[in-house]
């Protein structure tokens, strides 16, 4: 049923690698077509398959699938390897929290702002917007703590050794985490900072690792 899997994706993002770690969490194998979302000239292959032109997108026997909430529900429908949705309902809830706190609060500081202008525009020689990492960081407090709050509860993100909200968080914390300022603010909250020494040295992050040959 899994056979023929093909995933359009960016090496650099964040997005690409939470569905590359759950492929391999999962069990399973997928061909893959590098496509640079920002690039001046559009990919054939991304354009043809969504019109926002955005990754990552699955394509499985004629299944168009984009968003990678949904591409991970899908992938975890299909994966021969143990399940990454937890069964009880308060968990399933956390789990879905999780993930709209990395989507809607978490993306912009943590990936866009604090890691892109204090990490990836100096390996790239571009210019850093400093208002947008001060910014950053900023908000990035408030993410911190809400997911604090969720990892005090005992369990290491929403009640389970790990669940698909762990694959979608930590991509996102390992960016933060490569800036000194990132890496700093996030050992002021303890139980955040337990649950990341605990999943970042995953086989499945550290196979994904964009920057592993840096």
């Amino acid at each position: 049923m899994a056979d023929g899997l093909f995933l359009i994706g960016y090496r650099y993002s964040v997005y690409t690698r939470i569905v590359r770690a759950a492929l391999i969490e999962l069990g399973l194998d997928a061909t893959y077509h590098e496509a640079n979302p920002f690039a001046s000239t559009v990919d054939p292959m991304l354009r043809e398959n969504t019109p926002f032109r955005r990754v990552p997108v699955l394509k499985h026997q004629g299944f168009v699938l984009t968003e990678t909430s949904a591409i991970l529900r899908y992938l975890d429908a299909i994966g021969p390897g143990l399940p990454l949705v937890p069964t009880v309902p308060h968990q399933v809830a956390r789990m879905a929290q999780v993930i709209a706190i990395t989507d809607f609060y978490g993306y912009v500081p943590l990936v866009r702002q604090v890691f892109a202008n204090a990490v990836f525009a100096p390996m790239m020689n571009e210019d850093i917007d400093q208002a947008s990492l001060s910014q950053g960081l900023r908000d990035a407090r408030l993410v911190l703590e809400s997911l604090d709050m969720i990892a005090a509860e005992g369990y290491q993100l929403n009640g389970a050794d790990i669940t698909l909200a762990d694959l979608h968080l930590s991509p996102m914390v390992g960016y933060f985490a490569m800036a000194p300022e990132g890496a700093a603010m996030l050992k002021e909250f303890p139980a955040l900072h337990q649950w990341w020494q605990q999943v970042l040295d995953r086989p499945s992050l550290l196979q994904t690792d964009p920057f592993k040959e840096r």
